[in-house]
Parts: C-alpha cells; sequence; structure tokens
C-alpha cells in the first residue's frame, strides 16, 4: 500500500517542481522553449495511452477473441466524449488568448480561469494514474507496479512543464512567485484526489478496468489533440513542438517498456 500511496503523489511532485521554476526563472517562457515543452508532453500522454493503458486494456480482453479490441475501442470513445462535455461546461482559458471557453463566467477572474484550463488537462491524469494502481491490487497480472509507476513517472515529466507553464505566466501577470507557484502546484492537486477516489471504489471498478484503462487513455488523447497540439503548432518555428513530441513519446515509450 506504500508504493501505491507514493506512486500516486509522484505525478504532484512533477508538477511542484514544474511551478519553483518561478523562483528561478525569468517571468516569461521562451518561446521556443515553450513548444518544445507542449510537445513533450503531448508525447509522453500519447505514448502512456498507448503502452500503459490501451495495451493493458487488450490484453485484460483477450477472453473476447477477435473482439478483444471492443472494451479498448468503446472505452477511448467515451472518455473523449467526456472531456468534450467538461470542456464545454467548465470555464476557462488557455495562454496566448483573450477568449474563455467553456460556460461563460463573469465573476471568475483571468487567473483562476488559467489554472481550471491546467486542471481540466489533469483530470484525466489522475485518473489514469489511479486506474493502473487500482489494476495492481485487482488484476496484477494485466498490469504490474513496475507498470503502473512507469505511467506515473511518465506522466511526472510531462507534468513538470506544465507546472512551468502555469506558474510562470501568472507571475508574468503581476503575480507573486509564492501565489504564482501555489496556482501552478493547486493546479496539480487533482491528480492525486482523482487517483485515491479511483483506488478507493476499484473492487467495484474491477469488471469494467478494461473500459476504465481505455476511458483514461481517450480523455488524454484528447487533451492532446484538441489542446496541446494546436498551441504548440501556433506561430513560427512549429518545428520544435514536433521535436519535443518524438522526444517525450519515445521516452516514456522506453519508461514502460523498460520498467514492465
Amino acid at each position: 500500500m506504500k508504493n501505491i500511496f507514493i506512486g500516486i503523489l509522484i505525478p504532484l511532485l512533477g508538477t511542484a517542481l514544474g511551478a519553483s521554476c518561478v523562483f528561478i526563472m525569468k517571468k516569461e517562457i521562451n518561446e521556443l522553449v515553450n513548444k518544445g515543452l507542449l510537445g513533450f508532453a503531448s508525447g509522453v500522454m500519447i505514448a502512456a495511452s498507448i503502452w500503459s493503458l490501451i495495451i493493458p486494456a487488450i490484453d485484460m480482453s483477450k477472453n473476447l477473441g477477435k473482439f478483444a479490441f471492443f472494451p479498448a475501442a468503446v472505452g477511448v470513445l467515451i472518455g473523449i466524449v467526456f472531456m468534450l462535455i467538461l470542456d464545454k461546461i467548465i470555464p476557462h482559458l488557455h495562454l496566448d488568448n483573450d477568449k474563455p471557453e467553456g460556460v461563460k463566467s463573469e465573476k471568475l477572474r483571468k487567473t483562476t480561469m488559467l489554472v481550471l484550463a491546467v486542471v481540466l488537462h489533469n483530470i484525466p491524469e489522475g485518473m489514469a494514474v489511479g486506474i493502473v494502481f487500482a489494476g495492481v491490487m485487482n488484476n496484477g497480472a494485466a498490469i504490474t507496479l513496475a507498470g503502473a509507476f512507469a505511467l506515473s513517472i511518465g506522466i511526472a515529466i510531462q507534468n513538470f512543464p506544465e507546472g512551468a507553464i502555469i506558474s510562470m505566466p501568472l507571475r508574468g501577470e503581476g503575480m507573486s512567485k509564492g501565489k504564482s507557484f501555489l496556482s501552478g502546484f493547486l493546479s496539480g492537486v487533482v491528480e492525486p484526489i482523482g487517483a485515491i477516489l479511483t483506488i478507493v471504489f476499484s473492487s467495484v471498478l474491477t469488471p469494467v478496468m478494461p473500459y476504465l484503462l481505455s476511458f483514461a487513455a481517450g480523455a488524454m488523447i484528447y487533451v492532446v489533440v484538441e489542446e496541446l497540439i494546436p498551441e504548440a503548432s501556433i506561430g513560427n518555428h512549429s518545428n520544435i513542438s514536433t521535436i519535443g513530441f518524438a522526444v517525450g513519446f519515445v521516452i516514456m515509450m522506453i519508461l514502460d517498456v523498460a520498467l514492465s
């Protein structure tokens, strides 16, 4: 149980380390660095979706024979639809964009909506971590503890730039270093909370584990395709984000295979 607790906190550590960059860096992130970080995060999330979530979901469904793909296919689609609904409901604002998305709310400050945008990204990641560790507890044959840690470490690596991407612009808008760090840190708290809730209900969720794994994968894929890649491709030097994607994808693939 101690290992599982540590595992679900690792992604939050990545967010905290990224947010702490506000204490040692300038007020703004260099455009090239920002694009590289966005691409890197995209690569990690896509690789994690495939190796840590979709493939285990298919392996768990081998008893279905030729239809072993069915739970994974259904789960991915439901995960995408789920994130699409949240994207339309939760008021949030992306960097370099003055037009808020989701339900209109004039009471929310810009900084709050910036944090909510990152929280929206972190929801599927927290679910993914919780689901794989729940799988270790209830179906260890398909998901190993090492494999679960690989996903957790991969998301932590991805969270490092994400923490910086939220805290640095807030500092650039005049917020103090302490509050900027706290905002970046709190944006990642949703991950361990979601993971813990998933594990608490894991005994009930075990029969539908393949659907849940692929659901988390679909949710993460939605975030990458809808938000991260478009943001990384805007303007000049989009090739930097492509390189970042390749590096992130390969690192996450190596982690998952080497630690499984």
